[in-house]
């Protein structure tokens, strides 16, 4: 049972040149390396994208599975209760909703209780779980600088969680993908 996580910045910048670079790669995946369950997290467009990629592609690969790692304050919906949450949404906004649904839901160890790091060791447990990750990081970004405590009024440099995993990937020896680069190479 082969497994692929998708990690990447919560800002992206979405292109026709990055979906069709994710298609031919999820398809590839699927095809030449026998991947049928895709991990994803939320908080961030990229794996949004990837997760409306990968359920297009169900409709020619129906073996296929979407799985969410929830964590903190995040919420998926599974498909079989897609139309009566979607109704539900669609009423409270007044409008259509489209909501995204994963076939499963997996509540990582922290979800009710960490803090920021719980993001962090989520993405950890995606990956643990995965033979290939496909990340979206640009390696020149920084998040914002932040106050260390409400105390303490000076501004330090976090690093990046989509950073911090990719690391991480690069460590357990994983078979990554970084989309963020026109001509990605695999690395492993």
């Amino acid at each position: 049972m082969k497994g692929c996580c998708f990690i990447g910045h919560r800002v992206i910048d979405v292109s026709d040149s990055l979906i069709k670079r994710l298609k031919i790669l999820i398809e590839s995946l699927i095809v030449c390396e026998n991947v049928y369950m895709f991990l994803f997290g939320s908080n961030s467009q990229f794996n949004d994208l990837c997760l409306e990629i990968v359920t297009n592609l169900q409709k020619k690969y129906p073996h296929i599975k979407t799985i969410a790692y929830e964590c903190k304050s995040e919420i998926f919906f599974l498909k079989k209760y897609k139309e009566y949450y979607q109704k539900i949404m669609s009423n409270f906004y007044n409008k259509r909703v489209d909501i995204m649904t994963v076939d499963e839901k997996i509540d990582h160890k922290t979800k009710f209780t960490a803090g920021k790091a719980s993001y962090v060791e989520r993405n950890q447990a995606m990956i643990d779980s995965s033979h290939f990750c496909v990340f979206y990081y640009n390696q020149e970004y920084l998040p914002q600088k932040r106050k260390h405590t409400i105390k303490h009024s000076s501004l330090y440099q976090p690093q990046s969680g989509t950073k911090l995993a990719y690391l991480y990937a690069l460590k357990k020896h994983k078979k990554i993908f970084n989309v963020f680069y026109e001509n990605f190479v695999e690395i492993n």
